[in-house]
């Protein structure tokens, strides 16, 4: 049996392929939107995409399963549980439906779906078996169900998709399903989820990529729970301090239920000069600018949004970025314009026309950060602390208010037009971009260099130092 699993590090995602060297066939299970990585690694391993399947609807990427399928001819399998409100409404004629315990082969490897409701109603596990070893399973892919360390969060749908108590008896589910499917299954079983550490999915998912059943039996902080059959402690602690969900995850929703739009062989992003930009940015068009935030704001282009090209790219476009809107993107050259538009498609936004090198030509302004000394300095201001509700509840400036920063675009009108906004975070990253976005909406927007840790460590008081005795 052929294993491979590949990660996101940005939004801490895990996809996986399983293949039969006999026979030539593999599955891919839970697949990004850019398809080319599983084309390249089947065809290296000689292998052919012969199915593609899914865990659930996801709430935080735009899943590749539709496109993936298109481009291999595989065949594609998804939930047909959790009741009406739960069913995929899209079908290309490939589609087959997996209930609880449906079996299928890929090659010799028996795949087995489980019904494992909690973090959503149609959520499906699969359990590996490889079958010229024998009968018994060596591993289940358990999506957002099972982490390393902790469990999927049932509270997404109220949080993000528009429920309404949905997360109660998605906890109950949750119970259920580690009682009555995951906890039946023999200690070896290795357990490899859809999202590790950094992950909104859950509240403290481990670092480490795999876990068995033996051991979230005996450690996991649910497991004692569960076999007690004490559901109301468990339901308390799953519920308590989930982080904020990010607002786009409602739209990831609906277009995963709905089917995403496929991308076929997109022509190359075309390099624009500063005069066809400056039109461009003139006519509504937003600039996703991927320098460094002390670049950027030495000299932000008007119409711009901070977005700098690393490991949480795709995380703050996702909540920033509205999609269907036009965008140029900054790049180095073609190649790095390419591969930062294949990370946007993660989170829908597929309408990049675009790409320059320089801002050069471009109308900037001065958007540097002042420092906690000087906050006294602007009162009257509102304090806009864009970090998580555990965050803030655990340590804030007075009089601020929280907002997490990916929910702004959905709440621009809680925040006043006739007075400054001061924005700050914990260290001053999420601020950068939370601010640009925010000048792109015709706020008056400034912001605290350092953020909240600059501002309490400006509040410590400092030690006398000893001075050398002076003589008579």
């Amino acid at each position: 049996m052929f294993f491979k699993r590949f990660y996101d590090t940005d939004l801490a995602q895990a996809s996986y392929m399983i293949g039969c060297q006999k026979t030539g066939e593999c599955l891919v299970v839970d697949p990004i939107r850019d398809v080319q990585t599983y084309l390249t690694e089947a065809a290296a391993q000689k292998l052919r995409v012969t199915h593609v399947t899914e865990t659930h609807i996801h709430a935080d990427y735009l899943s590749g399963s539709r496109e993936l399928a298109a481009a291999t001819g595989a065949q594609l399998l998804l939930s047909a549980e959790g009741g009406p409100d739960w069913q995929y409404t899209y079908d290309d004629g490939n589609r087959a439906p997996l209930h609880h315990h449906t079996s299928f082969m890929v090659g010799n490897v028996r795949v087995q779906a489980l019904h494992t409701p909690g973090h959503t109603p149609e959520h499906m596990s699969f359990l590996i078996t490889d079958t010229p070893r024998g009968d018994a399973p060596s591993m289940i892919l358990t999506g957002d169900f099972v982490f390393v360390g902790d469990l999927g969060r049932p509270d997404l749908l109220d949080e993000a998709a528009g429920g309404e108590g949905t997360r109660f008896a998605g906890a109950r589910q949750m119970f259920a399903s580690l009682r009555d499917t995951f906890l039946t299954l023999p200690d070896y079983v290795q357990v490899w989820p859809g999202h590790g550490s950094g992950s909104a999915c859950g509240k403290a998912l481990g670092a480490v990529p795999t876990t068995t059943v033996g051991y979230e039996r005996a450690l996991s902080w649910w497991g004692r729970l569960v076999q007690s059959g004490d559901e109301a402690a468990f339901t308390a602690e799953l519920l308590a301090g989930q982080p904020d969900a990010p607002l786009y995850y409602g739209r990831m929703k609906t277009q995963n239920r709905a089917g995403p739009a496929l991308l076929g062989t997109p022509a190359p992003l075309p390099e624009v000069n500063a005069t066809a930009a400056r039109a461009a940015l003139e006519t509504g068009t937003t600039l996703i600018d991927t320098r460094p935030r002390a670049e950027y704001q030495q000299a932000a282009p008007t119409g711009s949004v901070n977005i700098p090209d690393g490991n949480t790219l795709e995380t703050w476009a996702g909540w920033l970025l509205r999609d269907g809107q036009p965008y140029l993107l900054t790049a180095r050259d073609a190649a790095h314009a390419d591969t930062l538009r294949r990370r946007l498609w993660m989170v829908g936004l597929d309408t990049v026309t675009g790409f320059i090198r320089s801002v050069d030509g471009l109308p900037t302004t001065d958007a540097r950060p002042f420092s906690a000394s000087e906050l006294p300095r602007h009162s009257g201001a509102l304090i806009l602390d864009v970090r998580g509700r555990t965050e803030h509840e655990a340590g804030a400036i007075p009089g601020s208010v929280q907002l997490h920063a990916g929910r702004l675009p959905w709440s621009l009108d809680r925040l006043p037009r006739d007075r400054e906004i001061v924005v700050h975070c914990q260290g001053g990253a999420r601020s950068a971009a939370a601010a640009s976005f925010l000048r792109t909406q015709g706020l008056n927007v400034t912001e605290l260099a350092g953020g909240y840790e600059a501002w309490r460590a400006a509040q410590q008081p400092t030690e006398p130092q000893p001075t050398e005795p002076q003589p008579a």
